[in-house]
């Protein structure tokens, strides 16, 4: 059984509109770059149509990716959303137990992180550490670099 892919109503709009893209024009493009690549001879010795095959291969694992995503899709109800323990969607404010850092992170579905954006996937190590987590609460989190813990300062929607 494949396992749900929680987003926002928002982040699965983008994932369709990306979808009927890359069906729509990226396919055809790829088909017409082979096609190309196929009028220019023999194909055992054409790296250009090799580039335009494995281009398109490339494509086709993304357009299946986002079917598998988009099939999986379960978007949720940010009315029933709260903020007595950290859940996807919250927005929370953490500090760094150990150099005091604060840092304020919306925990988000996977295909919906981005960092740039302060959105940190739930399924990373320090979003699976803070989920079930109140205010007030330390959170010990293995990372990459080591154990670091996390006060939760605030959970907000």
């Amino acid at each position: 059984m494949t396992k749900p892919h929680y987003l926002t109503a928002e982040g699965l709009e983008r994932l369709k509109k990306e979808l009927s893209r890359l069906t729509s024009v990226e396919r055809e493009a790829a088909a017409r770059a082979i096609a190309e690549a196929r009028e220019k001879g023999d194909l055992s010795e054409n790296a250009e149509y090799d580039a335009a095959k494995d281009a398109q291969g490339m494509l086709e694992m993304r357009i299946a990716k986002l079917q598998n995503l988009i099939a999986n899709a379960r978007v949720i109800d940010e009315s029933k959303l709260n903020t007595e323990v950290i859940q996807i969607l919250n927005t929370v404010r953490i500090k760094n137990v150990d150099n005091k850092s604060i840092m304020e992170v919306t925990l988000v579905g996977e295909s919906e992180a981005n960092l740039e954006e302060k959105r940190l996937a739930v399924s990373s190590p320090i979003g699976r550490g803070l989920l079930g987590k109140k205010k007030g609460e330390i959170a010990k989190v293995e990372t990459p670099s080591g154990m670091v813990a996390f006060e939760i300062l605030d959970i907000s929607i």
